[in-house]
């Protein structure tokens, strides 16, 4: 899948998901810009990109500020001409329950889970519906389901889903795709960060490994490599989909027959 002569804003591009679909894209042949909060990190992987002949540039942008998304993308558009694709990989996770989380943390997770994917989409649907082109969300197995504790987070990633069904039919008529992607644990810095949070981080890693059939998570990559497809002509009759890359976590239905395990 080459991405010749597109470009392509990636949210959330400085680390995890949206580094590696950064990196992928540009390997392929696009000129990405990297939107993000995390400067000295965001712009080390645009000039790596730069470095292996690609072409990229650093925004700084706090997504969840309209303004700033605004200007970013205009800057992109500057450096790069008409967008052709967006991956919004910008969020943030926090804990709590609908008694525990503070209006100050449901606003912050709305701000960037929510909003900040809507203010990208609202920036580059002008190009995208005069030349076509498609829209990838990273969204999470929360989107469709929920764990303990996790409340405002389940909340955005429910309501990204909304959001990316409703623009796939508004704008299917532009040729503008609409996607999302629904991971299972990544091994990512968010990941790191949450684990870290637990006395025995290395115990709450394990338990996300036990959590998936293949006894391991994800490598960014391997989400990465989905999402490219999906900004991709080749998914051309694709959109409005949720893609679940969760090596089956919510598949299986907990607990199973000790004859069956014998039989592994």
């Amino acid at each position: 899948m080459k991405f010749d002569n597109k470009v392509a804003i990636v949210t959330g591009g400085a680390s995890g998901i949206g580094r590696a679909a950064a990196e992928i894209l540009a390997a392929r042949g696009a000129a990405v810009a990297i939107l993000d909060l995390k400067g000295s990190e965001g712009q080390s992987v645009a000039d790596g990109v730069t470095e292996r002949g690609a072409r990229a540039i650093f925004c700084s942008a706090d997504v969840a500020q309209a303004e700033d998304v605004n200007s970013a993308i205009g800057r992109a558009r500057e450096a790069f001409g008409p967008i052709n694709a967006l991956i919004v990989s910008a969020g943030i996770q926090r804990y709590g329950n609908a008694l525990t989380t503070s209006d100050e943390q449901w606003a912050e997770v709305m701000s960037v889970n929510l909003n900040g994917a809507w203010y990208a989409a609202r920036a580059c649907l002008p190009d995208l519906r005069r030349n076509g082109g498609a829209i990838v969300n990273v969204a999470s197995v929360q989107s469709l389901a929920c764990q303990a504790n996790v409340l405002a987070y389940t909340v955005s990633k429910h309501a990204v889903i909304g959001l990316t069904r409703s623009m796939a039919i508004d704008f299917a008529g532009a040729n503008v795709r609409v996607n999302a992607v629904c991971p299972g644990t990544v091994d990512t810095p968010m990941l790191r960060w949450s684990a870290s949070l637990d006395p025995d981080p290395k115990s709450v890693i394990e338990a996300c490994e036990s959590m998936h059939p293949l006894g391991r998570i994800a490598r960014p990559e391997e989400i990465a490599e989905v999402i490219a497809f999906l900004a991709h002509e080749s998914a051309s009759f694709v959109t409005g989909a949720m893609w679940t890359l969760d090596d089956g976590l919510l598949t299986r239905i907990g607990g199973a027959p000790r004859s069956g395990q014998e039989q592994l």
